[in-house]
């Protein structure tokens, strides 16, 4: 049997692991679309804890597992007290003893961290404050099947640097692809965040580059991501966001920008429309928000798989 692992952040995994992740996936999603579905994981529960809303995150989760012939029991933060109602220790053990592996979806990074230490069991981070390695593995995923590769490719992290732009930049280090944020400087990543995102070691291809003008920034781009202004817990902040990114739209004028005909937008939803991205872009032909979204259940699939097989 496997050692037990756990998947908080990708750097949770090395290159050669996170491609058999990737190769499963593949496969598993080539499966589904021919109408298979293997039952991989039969008799496996996946327990799900929530202390924050979700679409894709749940809906991905619970019917992955269900078509990879298990099932899954969700938890919402009410139910649980994380903490509060009992220590996190005895929720780590009792949990771990009934479930396979636990999805956390948390406010704070350190409750996801914090829960993995008592575990017996995988803990998955389904995005904290700090990270959002599942959202990274589906855009890899996507941009994978839509250029063939990720080495050398430039993908163009437009607006606030967040959870999402952190696992985006952990992933493009371990698989070689450019990547270039632009962001206010407010909302920049410190010399610290970076050092500790790309780590020690990075695969040949990948280069970062912090350019603060998105025109800039998006030249040759092959792949334009964005996220919201404002995330759950910023509501305070809104007025103030809106003025610092309002030249960080990504709008037709600034597709036009990259200089090429060949780039995709990309956005993890829910989006903003008219905020962070233009209608004209979000539901062009050049979007591919909608394969991006359906990427997270099979790019989780093949996480889940590969820690859960006894292989």
């Amino acid at each position: 049997m496997k050692k037990q692992r756990h998947f908080i952040t990708m750097r949770d995994v090395n290159v050669r692991e996170l491609n058999s992740i990737f190769a499963l996936a593949r496969e598993i999603k080539s499966e589904y679309l021919q109408g298979i579905r293997k039952r991989y994981l039969e008799g496996k529960v996946l327990g799900l804890i929530f202390e924050k809303m979700s679409l894709r995150t749940r809906v991905s989760f619970e019917s992955g597992m269900l078509q990879l012939g298990g099932g899954s029991v969700f938890l919402e933060d009410q139910h649980i007290g994380f903490g509060k109602r009992e220590s996190v220790a005895d929720i780590g053990h009792v949990l771990s003893s009934m479930v396979d592996a636990i999805v956390f979806r948390a406010r704070r990074h350190k409750s996801v961290t914090d829960l993995a230490k008592y575990c017996g069991c995988p803990v998955v981070n389904a995005l904290t404050d700090q990270a959002h390695p599942c959202q990274a593995l589906a855009d890899m995923l996507t941009i994978q099947e839509e250029f063939g590769t990720l080495e050398g490719i430039k993908i163009v992290w437009v607006g606030d640097s967040n959870n999402v732009a952190a696992s985006l930049v952990e992933a493009a280090a371990m698989l070689g692809s450019e990547i270039v944020i632009s962001s206010p400087e407010k909302y920049n990543f410190t010399e610290k965040q970076i050092k500790k995102l790309i780590g020690r070691s990075q695969t040949k291809g990948f280069s970062l580059t912090l350019e603060p003008d998105p025109v800039k920034a998006v030249r040759g781009a092959y792949a334009i991501y964005t996220d919201v202004w404002v995330s759950m817990g910023q509501e305070a902040e809104e007025e103030e966001r809106k003025a610092a990114f309002s030249r960080y739209q990504v709008n037709e004028s600034l597709m036009e920008k990259t200089k090429t005909d060949k780039t995709i937008f990309l956005h993890c939803l829910p989006a903003r429309r008219g905020l962070e991205v233009t209608d004209g872009v979000i539901d062009s032909p050049a979007s591919r928000i909608i394969e991006q979204a359906a990427n997270r259940m099979h790019a989780q699939k093949g996480l889940l798989v590969w820690l859960l097989s006894e292989k």
